[in-house]
């Protein structure tokens, strides 16, 4: 009679954890080939689930299973332990006999002929007992090639075989530091990185194999488990060739040096022709009689209190991992379900296309209207450079600050200079003391002249902004529409380059409309050149009075007016030259604000016949013109949109199958609680 497994489960609200309570083995029941067991009903479900998902493949969503990984250092003994477990023979030989990793699902089966087959790169092939390890090394080579390099696309071996513990097992290629002759020279590095990518994730159990022969702190396969599993806590050791050095063994692994959470056990493995049950029954013999192994607690010794471990390990770990893997799924679906809601729709018709192409320019013309209009930012809510209205506002006020920052808008500049000579070149035969206007506008024509630049440049930029803006929604719309990108954004450039023309001939006459001529009703103008003539006879007797004769001059209002000496010398002029700068000042602040406040008003206007009529057309015209086919061809879908519709409608069939497994084995798990 093999092992027997008593379960308790419990159902808990929050997680439906199951408890499993295991009876360890008695060693002097007889074991029939090659290991009996009376799995607990309960148990194989779960299995099964896990199984089922692993064969959906569901690891490729990026969710780990409850998995028992095998490690070992090379010649430690991984395969033989596998073989008695399994009941089969598994590839031997010198070096690496596993290339590959080597997925063992065991299945308790109660029919006597045995169960065999090898799945690999979505092919499946039937095997026997007899040629199981030939058949494993021809797939190794398909997969892996013909010399002893390695790979890790894994092939799973399914044995259903009356006798063998319900058990799902990774075995990995054993490690190995010095290459040998066929092996690639960075073999160590290639097999620690299959080896990690395995045991990494918090839901793998470790099964370390390590031989009774050596010291276990200078194995290179406790060195990487240690390093994901510093606890231990989900690291079982199987202690392997107990017979060859049983000197010290029961020390090694009572005192644990190197962390194994879950334990020890130790085994003697099958030796030359001896059968399966031969083996079990030596092995039993061993570990009664011998003078040291018999002293080793007999819990934790042999191939069927390892199997009955694995199991109980194998279950607890599936139990506790489903509430957290059926999150996941959860989440994972809703997550592809949601991206796949929000690629563009899949027409089938030209009406589909037309209406769907009738939407889209209504949505980009409405995205606009909520930017550019109404300063609405709830589609970019992190994006400020999408907060449009704001940004505006600030090109503005900065082309404001450049306009009154630059030389011409400098009220004290080389003071009275250029007026003195502009007046001396326009005397004519006339009443004295008239101001002549051909000074007036020779001076503002210079000044209008020298910022000319600044209005065409600050036009130029506002409007690459806008068509920045304007193109990321035209291009967010359109996603997923090859042929209508290509059409939206042709028409996108066209209609922003035509208004940017458009704007630099209406500033371009801005310009020429202030060097023509000078007039302004504004009553600031007045006030202010009023208010600065106030201090003509203070700055004429500071000037020409004042017995100091000091080289600088204060005026309120505009500053300290530096280096006045050479002023003194046109003192006829003087009265003249200061209304004349006086005049220009306060005029020029008007000239600068009709600047400012002109762009800013076609600015508006500008932005809303975008909106509102021209982009609209702009693109049905563009577009409908666009390319052979009719809108059925302009509203084709990209073909990465179509390969990711494919690749999410699989995905969300997978998850959705994954969930109905899930579901099916917690409702059973609830179910023994009841």
């Amino acid at each position: 009679m093999g092992p027997s497994y008593d379960f308790d489960s419990t159902n808990s609200e929050a997680n439906h954890e199951i408890s499993f309570a295991i009876t360890p083995v008695d060693p002097d029941e007889p074991i029939s080939a090659p290991i009996v067991s009376s799995y607990n009903q309960r148990i194989r479900p779960l299995l099964d689930a896990v199984d089922k998902l692993r064969e959906l493949m569901i690891m490729e969503e990026g969710i780990q299973l409850p998995t028992i990984v095998v490690v070992g250092d090379q010649s430690s003994g991984k395969s033989s332990v596998l073989e008695s477990l399994a009941g089969i023979s598994l590839p031997r030989g010198q070096g690496i006999c596993t290339r590959v990793p080597l997925v063992m699902k065991l299945q308790q089966h109660s029919d006597p002929q045995p169960e065999l087959s090898l799945a690999f790169n979505g092919e499946e092939i039937l095997t026997d007992e007899d040629h199981i390890s030939e058949d494993i090394n021809k797939v190794t080579e398909r997969i892996a090639g013909p010399g002893k390099g390695i790979s890790n696309s894994p092939i799973t071996l399914v044995v259903k075989k009356l006798g063998v513990p319900d058990l799902t097992m990774v075995d990995l290629p054993g490690i190995t530091r010095v290459p040998v002759r066929g092996q690639p020279d960075n073999i160590y590095e290639q097999i620690r990185d299959i080896i990690m990518e395995y045991i990494k994730p918090e839901e793998s159990i470790i099964l370390n194999v390590l031989s009774a022969t050596v010291d276990f702190t200078t194995c290179e396969s406790i060195r990487m488990s240690q390093s994901v599993d510093k606890t231990g806590e989900r690291t079982l050791a199987v202690v392997t060739k107990a017979d060859k050095a049983p000197e010290g063994l029961l020390e090694k692994v009572t005192a644990d040096d190197v962390n194994i959470g879950l334990g020890y056990v130790c085994v003697r493995n099958r030796i030359g022709n001896e059968s399966y049950e031969e083996a079990r029954v030596e092995e039993a013999i061993l570990f009664q009689t011998h003078p040291l192994l018999s002293k080793i607690d007999k819990s934790i010794v042999g191939i069927p209190v390892l199997a009955q471990k694995l199991a109980q390990i194998q279950a607890t770990s599936i139990a506790r991992n489903l509430p957290e893997i059926t999150n996941k799924i959860n989440d994972k679906l809703n997550t592809s379900v949601a991206e796949l809601n929000k690629l563009p729709k899949h027409l089938n018709s030209v009406a589909e296309a037309t209406a769907t192409f009738m939407q889209i320019v209504e949505a980009v013309k409405e995205s606009l209207r909520k930017i550019l209009l109404r300063g609405e930012f709830e589609e970019y809510p992190d994006d400020k450079h999408m907060h449009c209205t704001a940004r505006l506002t600030e090109m503005l006020n900065k082309f404001s600050d450049e306009l009154h920052a630059c030389a011409e808008s400098d009220p004290i500049g080389d003071f009275l200079m250029d007026e003195i000579k502009i007046l001396e070149e326009s005397k004519k035969i006339s009443l004295p003391n008239f101001l002549p206007r051909t000074a007036f506008l020779g001076l503002l024509n210079r000044k209008v002249k020298g910022i000319s630049g600044k209005p065409i440049e600050f036009v130029g930029d506002l409007w690459d902004y806008i068509e920045e803006v304007v193109m990321k929604v035209l291009m967010q719309h359109v996603e997923g529409y090859y042929q209508l990108q290509l059409s939206t954004r042709q028409a996108g450039q066209n209609l922003i380059a035509k208004m940017k023309e458009r704007s630099i001939k209406w500033m371009q006459e801005i310009v020429e409309m202030e060097m023509a001529t000078d007039y302004t009703c504004n009553p600031e103008y007045t006030s202010e050149w009023n208010k600065l003539m106030a201090q003509s006879n203070t700055f004429m007797y500071a000037l020409f009075e004042d017995k100091e004769r000091l080289s600088t001059v204060k005026i309120e209002g505009l500053g300290k007016v530096e280096h006045v000496e050479g002023l003194r010398q046109h003192r006829h002029l003087i009265p003249q030259a200061f209304d004349l700068r006086m005049r220009l000042i306060a005029y020029w602040k008007i000239v600068l604000r009709r600047f400012v406040d002109c762009m800013a008003l076609h600015l508006q206007l500008s932005v809303k016949n975008l909106v509102k009529k021209e982009l609209g057309m702009e693109i049905m015209n563009e577009s409908l013109a666009f390319r052979v086919g009719g809108i059925e061809k302009l509203m084709e879908e990209l073909p990465s949109v179509a390969s990711k519709r494919v690749r999410l409608n699989r995905s969300i069939k997978k998850l959705r199958d994954c969930k109905a497994v899930v579901a099916n084995i917690m409702d059973r798990i609830v179910s023994y609680g009841d």
